[in-house]
């Protein structure tokens, strides 16, 4: 059986209502990170607190980052230190684009002075658990064990360098797109998938930007009108959307809730409207098993 579990669904944005991008493909019970944006440690003890036992920090020895912008990583120093203070007591292994080996040294560095006070001081703590192993990646197989392959595929989000992750585990293929803009690789990869995970934005909000801020997040981002394309191409069991921006105005005034209810529904039926297969919105601490 295999889980996979939305620990933050949010974007930069720092919506309250939902946490930054990280999820978790659980294949007997070995814990796999994607992305890790900030309060992925405190997600991961609210999912174990919700019976998904997993996702309980101590469990957090695999990172694969789509790419390194900062809703999507700012997160890693707490997958570093927490699950150690918690008593992780094996390795870390972070896998993703060119500056990972970087990020991590630097992050290591800068949170000397706690380390060594636990490593050198009268804390019973251990010695194993603070290792983080980085790995730059390219496209291809970047991981394999005894429970799954994972393979890296570039993707298209600006000039930063951005992968969108294929897990096959068991008999199932889970993909994560990670942050893109449309891209025909992606009706490649996520070809008859079990689950498709992918970023997606509100196509109907974007006219309610700035010209220069249009073609931003059309260069950047899927929109849903061009998700549903690549649905009915790659013809998923499943697509949960992620990430969505739905261009609203986060700090004139509290955003209305229903608001956000009204345009995650739109964003949906945008899609919905264009393609048969199951698609559904997905939320902070949703859980799809396949068996």
């Amino acid at each position: 059986m295999i889980q996979v579990v939305l620990l933050g669904t949010g974007t930069p944005n720092a919506e309250p209502w939902a946490c930054f991008p990280a999820y978790a493909l659980i294949c007997n019970h070995k814990t796999y990170l994607v992305d890790c944006g900030p309060g992925v440690v405190r997600q991961c003890t609210k999912g174990f607190y919700q019976g998904i036992e997993d996702v309980k920090p101590q469990k957090l020895g695999h990172v694969f980052l789509t790419h390194l912008h900062s809703d999507h990583c700012a997160g890693l120093a707490e997958v570093i230190l927490m699950p150690w203070v918690l008593e992780r007591e094996m390795p870390l292994h972070v896998y993703g684009p060119a500056g990972t080996c970087q990020m991590c040294h630097h992050l290591l560095k800068a949170y000397r002075i706690d380390t060594s006070f636990r490593d050198d001081g009268p804390e019973p703590i251990n010695k194993t658990g603070l290792e983080t192993i980085p790995h730059e990646i390219k496209e291809g197989t970047v991981y394999q064990d005894e429970n799954l392959r994972v393979e890296a595929f570039r993707v298209s989000h600006g000039s930063l360098e951005s992968y969108a992750y294929v897990f096959y585990a068991e008999d199932k293929k889970i993909v994560f797109s990670g942050d893109t803009c449309p891209v025909d690789i992606m009706q490649k990869i996520a070809k008859d998938a079990d689950l498709l995970i992918h970023e997606c934005e509100y196509t109907a909000g974007i006219k309610e930007r700035t010209v220069p801020w249009q073609k931003y997040h059309q260069s950047m981002h899927t929109m849903s009108i061009d998700l549903a394309g690549c649905i009915n191409q790659a013809k998923p069991k499943l697509t949960v959307t992620t990430h969505r921006i739905l261009h609203l105005n986060y700090y004139e005034i509290p955003v209305n809730m229903e608001e956000v209810r009204r345009r995650e529904d739109a964003l949906l039926k945008e899609i919905t409207d264009l393609t048969s297969y199951k698609v559904v919105n997905g939320h902070d601490l949703d859980v799809f098993t396949l068996k």
